[in-house]
């Protein structure tokens, strides 16, 4: 299943966003971490060393070999230069799973072991020079977009995406692509200001969301977010001396969380596997090529040269296909 966390910058989110991650690993289940904030601090926040997240490979570097990976032989795509974050997958299209191996996750994917289990990392990357004045950072966040689009996930399989701070989620169709949205908010008035506004964007696009209050000191704070969030709330996270030596470089291990706060993070997954089993697969599809053609009028056909609309295979439907696929592969019935 996919799961986006966002919020205020310095909420939190990429804290509890590692932390829902290692807790995920620490069960046994398989999990890619996806850090698409524009301040690249997930990798940290797992227990990579500075000078180990400078060096992972980001997504944005290695679109065209994605695209032309993605691509496979659909007959509708001419050339991997004529995809854009957008382009929804057909048949033909190569899919993406979380548990496998492929040229996308070989280039850009790699392991991260943590105390308990471990997880595959992708990045979006930071800003280079060459983007300063020249390029918005969603253009890097395109690339994810362009495989949530291809991913066919399943229960009991994770993929966690450390988002961008407040609404900038919102200038990519990216905040669709997930089976449940976690917002993380701090018990005071711009917290609440960020959650109403995202709230309010995606109420027309059927965003399942939940709050996860952070940094909450007492019962005063958690009397102000039930108040201000209502039934959106679903649990807060408390003062803790563990995430406290986390951010001060230590590594301390997940079964020494303050067992309050880990069952938070298990009340998250309870609330994402219940999500999973709500998934529109016909609807998934259809916001995928809504936000396509909305992107091919505005900028994508001028900057392709070509008509994007007749990218979209009309009888497509991603997880349908997925099915079919493993079911021609294996015809017996056992997993492909």
């Amino acid at each position: 299943m996919k799961i986006a966390f966002v919020g205020k910058g310095g909420s939190g989110k990429t804290t509890l966003s590692s932390l829902f991650i290692r807790h995920l690993a620490a069960a046994g289940r398989p999990v890619i971490a996806v850090d698409a904030d524009i301040n690249q601090h997930l990798g940290p926040a797992l227990g990579l060393t500075d000078a180990q997240a400078a060096q992972l490979p980001s997504l944005g570097a290695h679109l065209p070999q994605i695209k032309e990976y993605l691509r496979g032989s659909n007959p509708r795509i001419g050339a991997a230069a004529e995809m854009i974050k957008t382009t929804p997958p057909g048949r033909g299209s190569r899919l993406l799973r979380i548990v496998e191996e492929n040229p996308v996750y070989a280039a850009c994917a790699r392991p991260v072991a943590l105390d308990e289990g471990s997880v595959r990392l992708l990045v979006t990357g930071t800003f280079t020079e060459e983007d300063l004045g020249v390029a918005c950072y969603h253009s890097k966040v395109g690339a994810v977009e362009l495989l949530l689009n291809h991913l066919v996930d399943g229960p009991d399989e994770y993929l966690v995406t450390d988002m961008t701070a407040g609404s900038d989620s919102f200038a990519s169709g990216l905040f669709t692509r997930f089976d449940l949205t976690f917002l993380v908010a701090e018990p005071t008035r711009k917290g609440i200001s960020v959650y109403r506004q995202y709230k309010e964007y995606a109420r027309d696009f059927g965003v399942a969301l939940r709050v996860v209050g952070n940094k909450v000191q007492n019962e005063d704070d958690l009397a102000y977010l039930r108040r201000e969030v209502g039934g959106d709330l679903l649990a807060a996270f408390g003062q803790s001396a563990w995430v406290r030596r986390l951010e001060q470089g230590a590594e301390p291990a997940l079964d020494t969380l303050e067992p309050e706060n880990r069952a938070v993070l298990e009340a998250l997954r309870g609330q994402a596997d219940a999500a999973f089993q709500l998934r529109d697969p016909g609807r998934y599809t259809a916001q995928a090529v809504d936000f396509h053609l909305r992107n091919a009028e505005s900028w994508g056909n001028a900057k392709a040269g070509v008509d994007l609309a007749t990218q979209v295979d009309p009888s497509f439907v991603l997880e349908q296909a997925a099915l079919a696929h493993a079911a021609a592969a294996d015809p017996a019935g056992t997993p492909a």
